[in-house]
């Protein structure tokens, strides 16, 4: 292993330690004391916790154990050797936080706060190319045997399930409730931070006065503009189609710069979810 790649693996098993550290944070000080649930192996163990007093950490260990002995044999090493170090981290860090009083005994609180926390950990751990053990583990090692099949929602189906089962043990509709939102709020957080809230528009401009158009888009919104032929199916004619990508704040002059050269000019706006290159994220 040269110096760069031993870089890589240090940074990332720093990174797999320090989300574990916060994941845990987010449960021990918010969720598991207010008896919510996060969905997965920590739910289980959230049960497990209140009815057969086993310390969490250590029972997210223990459901992990049988899936590390399969995993072994499905997935990469460093994937697996990194899982592993994320999974102890985390059942040790919970275990340890635990013994400290909660941040909040309000679930609401508790429910928005607990899932922000959990999903920032979460995503630090998956941009180190890691996991925590769970329904990661699981999804990987399906991932190994069908590698097109789409996971996630099985994988909310389990969430659900797990969820329920919190609510029946403990008799409180609350309890499913306000866990849904710390699910809700984890998954957003880890969509934001791997693919950030700029959201990007991309607009579509048919019109016969394409070249008016656009150069008064790349000298007035200086914003580059891309000409694509395509086909008009209903006239059976061939047209120009200028195609650009834009910031939110962009639209309403750019649509103002096309609506004044060309009133009848035909315009679309689509959501695109991420755009790399010059003026946008490098």
């Amino acid at each position: 292993m040269n110096k760069k790649k031993l870089n890589i693996v240090i940074l990332e098993i720093i990174g797999t330690i320090v989300g574990s550290a916060i994941m845990a944070f987010g449960v021990s000080s918010f969720l598991l004391p207010n008896q919510l649930s996060s969905g997965g192996f920590s739910g289980i163990a959230t049960i497990t916790y209140y009815l057969l007093k086993i310390p969490m950490g250590t029972m997210i260990l223990i459901l992990n154990i049988p899936f590390f002995i399969f995993a072994g044999y499905k997935i990469g090493k460093g994937f697996f050797i990194k899982s592993i170090i994320g999974t102890v981290s985390l059942s040790a860090f919970i275990d340890l936080i635990d013994k400290y009083p909660p941040i909040t005994t309000d679930r609401f609180l508790a429910c928005i706060y607990g899932g922000v926390i959990i999903g920032i950990g979460t995503a630090i751990i998956l941009k180190s190319n890691s996991s925590t053990g769970g329904t990661e583990l699981i999804t990987n090692i399906i991932k190994s045997y069908k590698p097109h099949i789409s996971m996630s929602k099985y994988i909310t189906i389990i969430d659900v399930i797990i969820v329920s089962l919190n609510v029946l043990c403990f008799g409180e509709i609350e309890i499913g409730l306000y866990s849904a939102i710390a699910i809700y709020l984890y998954g957003k957080l880890v969509d934001i931070i791997f693919e950030g809230v700029y959201y990007t528009k991309l607009l579509f401009i048919i019109s016969d006065k394409n070249e008016e158009i656009s150069q008064a888009i790349e000298k007035k919104a200086k914003r580059g503009v891309t000409g694509l032929y395509g086909r008009g199916m209903y006239q059976k004619k061939d047209r120009l189609v200028l195609i650009c990508a834009a910031s939110r704040g962009d639209i309403a002059v750019i649509k103002k710069l096309a609506k004044d050269i060309d009133k009848s000019c035909f315009i679309v706006v689509a959501n695109a979810r991420e755009v790399l290159g010059q003026g946008f994220k490098e």
